[in-house]
């Protein structure tokens, strides 16, 4: 890239715990990448001025006006039209925050701003497990169980931005607690309620005076993980396998419902499932074949996510890159 004459975008990924600079062209390459610790404590005006800080030093080597749009990527709540974050639970304080407002001012840009679901969802559509696809959702099924909708070949986030809150749908009349809700999608479907999981079914077989081998004692339980799961499953432990399966079925449950009502050519699942897809696959085509429409089954492709550990780096880029091209 000439850095005198060429184009580029800056994505801003805003996190409870760190934060980060990512500068790209229009196809995705990315030039060069800065992180630094949020410290929310700090404050918002404190965190912004920062990102001018290291957004100004680059413009010795990246020209400022060759930047041709900034693209910001956040968790919820938020208001995506009107750009403006309002008081995400990992970033207290921020309330009511005109961040598009802020960097436009600043750098006489267009600013764009999405939810960091959507801002996955359209990376993993641009250049990722969804891309050449005109209907796919994205499902994080990380910390959480959240959703970005690409509809007839377009972000779709709904009237007020909750389009695509999947992790809200209840699957179960109880279960583990995800999104506020018992036996929610986001219950059976995420780190936490894959721990919630395992401290129930581990303490009910040790209490029966079973043998859990991976969690010994009941004072462990609470402390299980996701990852403790899965990794005790991948050695073939049987309650482990036990804990993925019911987490499994309801993951098919909650695809079932989400393939008939929006009919995808393909649905991209990130984080827990696209690290441990031979763990889950065969309980979740199982229940799919039970539950949901076949003719729609057949046209819909259930994929891991492509872009790893780079997806939140493409996903703020995504958010530039795509306001300004299509």
């Amino acid at each position: 890239m000439n850095k005198s004459t060429d184009e580029y975008y800056i994505g801003l990924d805003i996190g409870g715990t760190k934060c980060a600079i990512v500068i790209g062209d229009k196809n995705f390459n990315i030039l060069q990448k800065i992180r630094f610790d949020t410290e929310t404590e700090r404050g918002y005006t404190a965190i912004l001025d920062e990102f001018h800080y290291h957004i100004d030093k680059l413009f010795v080597d990246y020209p400022k006006e060759n930047l041709r749009r900034i693209g910001i990527s956040c968790g919820g709540p938020l208001d995506s039209k009107e750009g403006v974050i309002y008081s995400p639970p990992n970033l207290p304080g921020w309330d009511r925050v005109p961040i598009v407002e802020v960097f436009n001012k600043k750098y006489g840009v267009p600013v764009a701003l999405q939810n960091d679901a959507n801002a996955c969802a359209l990376a993993e559509w641009l250049m990722g497990a969804g891309k050449g696809t005109q209907n796919m959702i994205f499902l994080t099924f990380g910390t959480g169980m959240g959703s970005g909708l690409i509809l007839n070949g377009q972000l779709y986030t709904g009237t007020n931005d909750l389009g695509g809150e999947v992790g809200h749908i209840r699957l179960a009349n109880t279960g583990p607690v995800g999104f506020g809700k018992a036996g929610s999608f986001e219950g059976f479907c995420s780190g936490g309620g894959i721990a919630q999981l395992a401290k129930t079914v581990v303490t009910e077989r040790l209490g029966r005076g079973e043998s859990v081998e991976f969690c010994p004692n009941i004072e462990m339980a609470g402390e299980l993980t996701a990852k403790d799961v899965a990794m005790a499953a991948r050695i073939d432990d049987p309650v482990a396998k036990e804990i993925v399966r019911i987490s499994a079925e309801y993951l098919g449950r909650g695809l079932a419902v989400l393939i008939d009502i929006i009919n995808p050519q393909c649905i991209v699942i990130g984080s827990i499932y696209a690290r441990n897809e031979m763990l889950f696959k065969p309980h979740v085509d199982r229940v799919l074949k039970e539950e949901a429409i076949p003719a729609a089954i057949e046209v819909c492709k259930i994929k891991p996510a492509l872009l790893g550990e780079s997806l939140g780096d493409f996903a703020a880029l995504g958010v530039a890159i795509y306001e300004n091209e299509f």
